[in-house]
């Protein structure tokens, strides 16, 4: 069945005054027209406010915060009372009164009177509300800092005037009047380490009511796509029917057995009480789908509202949002940068749905999510206040990043305990993320603590499921060369080779013999997909089929190898590979090599996690991928890093007497990506055989027409990330050149190859290498 819609005011309203633009006396808040150029009725501004009031108290309801939203609907718009504005929008053409839901009203500021009547009304206590009014357009403000300070501009006069002329404007006195509301601290969830979340939370309530009411009247059709979604005891009976043919197709194995068992025990564990649990299974051991059957379970006992499904890269997350688009149709919104590339992945109302995640699953990935819960932008504060009561699955856990892992821990904790969200930790290997103290307290850990695993014995599953033999190296001081490596592998009919850097890649590929297949983050996603693609499809077949990959190859890649080398690296990166060896148990035992390679890992994160695996494996006798070894590992790796590199903890503690929060500073550093040194690049990719004229097609019509959002997510698909310099030089080569500001594409044909991807060395390869 279908759960009734959730913005009942998604609904255009019947026009039954005569007034026109320049005509009506009461104050208006947006203005469009009609499909045949007519001015339909105006937006009542009071009517607006008393909506986003509404909306905004109905999202706030589930963490008690509705009487603070109920005031910054009520006031969020108040300077549109002012007469400067009033005469902006009369007088404003159909495009430019479409100003404020695309934020484009500084013309007529706005913002800034409910803030100050805030302040006013409640002294420093009405600073929350000056943060979210103020905020609603341009994002959450720092208090006081020089990149963004919310406290200088409600010093300004120009404010002051604002709010003096918007009152003089005689608004409706029910929309000033604070009731019985008095301000009250000192129940914040989780205190003042709470402030920050559940200010943003709040934030997100009040946009999310404005933009929802400003599109009510200015595109009533596309509301009218809101809020019908199957309700999650729908979802489920879907679920238990495609298991059940799943489970009348495949074939009758151990490992099949295993993964029904595994499976079993999630459903039976969603019966426990809401907050943390961990999936503790090997890989190959069906986490995806039997994680899923634990979250939709446990959100229908305990009334969650939707299941959300975070997966560390896209490369992932494709693929498994095709899985649950193949069980649950539409229902399955997949917020990511690749979304939009397929049309039969998305459509109009998904993309409504992406805005602010209100359907019942959400496959997403750990940028988006994580750097939303940390973030000041209007757009990706939307949809927070969809994530309380929630079920979040945190796929591959492991690869939480150490640099962001204290905040990361922080907020989860406040959403376990604060915000009625149960998290599922799914991994292979999972991280020592619990709480942990030590004599220089620096390096102290907020951990998870009671987090409730799932599996009954985790220890007999990765018995069971344990397919490979792992040979380490007999001398750990002693690298082998590529050469050397290349013989070995030239000895195998299939087998796949994990090495740490693209450059490494490159190396061992040139020495292995012809129809050696490749991946790296050098090749565009479109190629990526297609080389994989072929390596099932062989493997499938049976025909030999030798691979040398960067560690790209273990995130989620289904591949099934008898036998895989990988260069030295963390050790959950070498359970990672063997989980691509003798993947559906058809050996009796696959081999995974492991081998140091001529140079180490680079510096940073990936050297760090080759030393802490060095510490836990030298000299140590037993089972490689013994679960034993994971907690050590995990905590001589984080005790090696700086767990909150960016300091966000401390931008984002509130000073008690001012209220100050450095909201964007904070939203500015928290990024799990950077990428300010690199710039992307579209190559011209042609597909397998080279005949395929996409690019050329999409390359053109970004010349023709200019950048619009369905062409520049297609040609992400063909875009890699190139150091600035080597663009620069390439640029200077005319080798690439600019399409638009800030993109560039690539002109000369040598300059991506077939096989290894995009060439930055500036001088064509050597022509035997060009031949396909």
């Amino acid at each position: 069945m279908l759960h009734p819609g959730r913005y009942e005011r998604a609904q255009a309203r019947p026009c039954t005054r005569k007034n026109t633009i320049t005509q009506g006396p009461a104050p208006i808040a947006h203005a469009a027209r009609n499909a045949d150029a007519s001015w339909r009725e105006p937006h009542d501004l009071a009517e607006h406010l008393r909506e986003v009031a509404r909306l905004a108290v109905d999202f706030a309801a589930r963490f008690g915060g509705s009487d603070w939203a109920h005031l910054a609907g009520l006031w969020h718009d108040l300077g549109k009372y002012r007469p400067r504005f009033q005469r902006y929008i009369r007088l404003a053409s159909g495009f430019e009164a479409n100003a404020h839901i695309r934020g484009e009203a500084g013309k007529a500021p706005h913002s800034t009177a409910g803030a100050l009547l805030a302040c006013d009304r409640f002294k420093e206590a009405g600073r929350v509300l000056a943060y979210l009014i103020a905020g609603h357009h341009a994002g959450l403000y720092d208090w006081n800092s020089e990149n963004s300070s919310l406290e200088y501009r409600l010093q300004q006069q120009d404010s002051r005037s604002e709010l003096d002329q918007a009152l003089a404007a005689e608004p409706p006195a029910e929309l000033l009047d604070s009731g019985t509301f008095q301000p009250d601290l000192r129940n914040i969830p989780g205190g003042r380490d709470g402030f920050a979340l559940w200010l943003r939370l709040l934030f997100s309530c009040l946009v999310d009511a404005d933009f929802l009411d400003t599109e009510a009247y200015m595109a009533p059709n596309q509301a009218e796509q809101r809020g019908l979604w199957p309700d999650l005891t729908t979802l489920l009976d879907q679920l238990d029917r495609h298991m059940t043919q799943l489970g009348n197709r495949v074939k009758r194995s151990s490992v099949n057995r295993l993964r029904a068992e595994i499976l079993a025990q999630c459903r039976a564990k969603a019966a426990e009480t809401p907050g943390l649990f961990s999936l503790t299974v090997p890989t190959g051991g069906g986490k995806t789908l039997s994680s899923l059957a634990f979250a939709l379970e446990h959100a229908k006992r305990y009334d969650k509202r939707r299941v959300i499904y975070v997966i560390p890269y896209t490369s992932i997350i494709e693929q498994t949002a095709d899985v649950f688009r193949e069980i649950f149709g539409d229902a399955v919104i997949e917020h990511h940068s690749n979304a939009e590339t397929e049309p039969t992945k998305e459509n109009h109302k998904s993309r409504l749905a992406c805005e602010n995640w209100d359907a019942p699953i959400i496959v997403t990935t750990n940028v988006q999510f994580f750097e939303s819960l940390f973030a000041a932008r209007t757009s990706r504060c939307r949809k927070l206040h969809n994530i309380v009561d929630s079920v979040v699955v945190l796929d591959e856990a492991q690869l939480l990043p150490p640099e962001f892992l204290q905040p990361i821990l922080d907020v989860l904790n406040l959403l376990t305990r604060h915000y009625g969200v149960s998290v599922v930790l799914s991994t292979a290997t999972q991280p020592a993320l619990s709480t942990r103290e030590y004599f220089d307290a620096s390096s102290n850990l907020r951990g998870l603590d009671g987090v409730r695993e799932i599996v009954a014995d985790p220890n007999a599953l990765y018995f069971a499921l344990e397919r490979v033999r792992i040979s380490l190296p007999t001398d750990w001081s002693s690298s082998v060369t590529w050469d050397d490596l290349a013989d070995d592998l030239m000895q195998r009919s299939s087998v796949l080779a994990i090495v740490n850097r693209r450059d490494d890649a490159r190396e061992l590929w040139r020495r292995m013999p012809e129809g050696t297949l490749h991946l790296s983050a050098l090749m565009c996603g479109a190629h990526r997909s297609q080389v994989i693609r072929s390596i099932k499809a062989r493997l499938n077949e049976g025909i030999p089929t030798r691979v040398v990959s960067t560690q790209l190859v273990e995130a989620g890649v289904d591949v099934d190898f008898p036998v895989v080398y990988r260069a030295l690296a963390g050790l959950d990166s070498l359970a990672q590979a063997a989980g691509r060896c003798n993947r559906e148990g058809r050996l009796a035992q696959g081999e995974v090599v492991v081998f140091l390679p001529p140079q180490p890992a680079p510096p940073g994160l990936l050297r760090k996690g080759e030393d802490a695996c060095r510490s836990v494996l030298h000299g140590y006798a037993g089972s490689t991928l013994d679960r034993a070894l994971f907690a050590p590992y995990f905590e001589r790796l984080y005790h090696a890093c700086d767990l909150d590199a960016e300091g966000i903890g401390k931008l984002l503690e509130v000073d008690d007497q001012t209220l100050a929060v450095n909201f964007r500073t904070a939203a500015e550093k928290f990024r799990l990506i950077r990428d300010e040194d690199k710039a992307p690049v579209v190559v011209r990719y042609r597909g397998p055989d080279g005949t395929d004229d996409t690019i050329d097609t999409l390359l053109g019509t970004l010349k023709k027409h200019g950048p619009e959002r369905w062409l520049m997510r297609k040609l992400q698909r063909y875009t890699v990330n190139i150091h600035r310099r080597d663009v620069t030089r390439l640029l200077a080569q005319g080798d690439v050149e600019e399409t638009i500001p800030g993109l560039f594409a690539q002109v000369g044909d040598w300059l991506y190859h077939p096989d290894l991807g995009f060439n930055a060395d500036g001088a064509p390869p050597p022509p035997a290498s060009l031949i396909v």
